[in-house]
């Protein structure tokens, strides 16, 4: 049985940056499942395609192919073929892939194909959904969570490192929303697996982090 380990939590609290890193130090696949929705929100935006319209994203949807590969335990992630691992990482798309994974269809795919490639492999898991609806029977669940606060600031400096500035005020806010977008969704709201390790990294570094994991998986193992 492949060992399958589920990182949930919101925006900002540093999941992805320690799944990858928990996932090389176990020697096995990171899958950044939110890059995948990105995708998606990619799509929709060349589309041109309103947001708030379901029908839209829904047709959207159907017309993209969403996939990822791996080079040296490297994700890229593929929108119709082309290679779109930076173009997602914009503000634009990161905001566009809050609002497509509320829509239903978008999820139900997502599902299908995250699940397809954990099935039978060994890999950490990163997303908003993962402990509770992509991998629910996943040998360890972690939840990252931090303030919104310290989240903001984490995705203030994450842009800047890429050449984008952005104001404070509208980073924290932009954080609330998702916050938001994402704990009141009618499909797989945000929140903890009942069985997940909730981990509040607020005043912990990267270090501290994949240690208290790797602390969890290598006790529990030894059960």
């Amino acid at each position: 049985m492949a060992l399958n380990i589920a990182v949930d939590g919101p925006v900002g609290a540093g999941k992805s940056t320690a799944a990858r890193e928990l996932a090389r130090r176990l020697g096995i696949l990171h899958l950044d499942t939110g890059a995948m929705y990105r995708a998606v929100g990619l799509a929709a935006l060349e589309a041109g395609a309103d947001m708030s319209d379901r029908t839209q994203i829904e047709r959207v949807n159907a017309s993209a192919d969403v996939d990822v590969t791996f080079e040296n335990g490297t994700q890229r992630t593929l929108l119709n073929g082309r290679d779109v691992s930076k173009e997602i990482r914009s503000p634009e798309a990161s905001s566009a892939s809050s609002m497509v994974s509320v829509v239903g269809a978008v999820r139900a795919a997502m599902l299908e194909r995250q699940r397809a490639i954990a099935e039978g492999t060994d890999a950490v898991l990163d997303g908003r959904d993962i402990g509770i609806r992509v991998l629910p029977r996943a040998r360890f669940k972690f939840y990252l969570t931090a303030s919104a606060e310290i989240r903001a600031r984490r995705r203030m400096d994450e842009m800047r490192a890429k050449g984008v500035d952005l104001e404070f005020e509208r980073v924290l806010a932009d954080v609330k929303e998702r916050d938001l977008r994402d704990s009141t969704r009618d499909i797989d709201p945000l929140r903890p697996a009942e069985d997940a390790i909730v981990i509040d990294t607020s005043d912990m570094t990267l270090e501290e982090v994949v240690e208290r994991m790797l602390e969890i998986v290598r006790h529990k193992d030894r059960l």
